[in-house]
């Protein structure tokens, strides 16, 4: 999705969010930026209607922060759980640990890794909890 697709998308969002009709939306859009149908605004426009849907009350809701914990096989549970805590402990995201499972392992997710392979992981995220002075779990 292009961004042009995603902002239409705010757009039509905050309109339901505010709960306003076709022949109000339309007058906003033609108050605010002198168009009828929001498929006709530019970038800068898209911004003002944006800012006059917020000015009105609309809060664009947040993204999620990082990814969901992996789902692994039962054998790999303990070592996943073991992963999930040192990134707690250090404030990172899951992303991180696939970065490290990527350079380590040449692996893109981390749940992919094999027992052995997430057991050296562990090992890795010890040494830098360690370097960091945080505590060791």
């Amino acid at each position: 999705m292009n961004r042009r697709n995603v902002n239409l998308s705010k757009i039509h969002i905050a309109k339901k969010d505010l709960g306003l009709d076709d022949e109000t939306y339309r007058a906003l859009l033609n108050r605010v930026a002198g168009v009828k149908s929001a498929k006709d605004l530019g970038p800068i426009k898209v911004a003002a209607v944006l800012a006059e849907f917020e000015r009105l009350g609309w809060k664009p809701k947040a993204k999620p922060a990082g990814r969901a914990t992996p789902k692994v096989a039962p054998d790999k549970q303990k070592l996943i759980g073991k992963i999930q805590a040192f990134m707690a402990d250090a404030k990172r995201p899951w992303e991180y640990a696939d970065g490290m499972a990527k350079r380590m392992f040449k692996v893109e997710r981390v749940e992919w890794l094999d027992c052995q392979q997430l057991g050296s992981l562990v090992s890795a995220l010890t040494y830098d909890a360690k370097r960091n002075k945080r505590p060791a779990l």
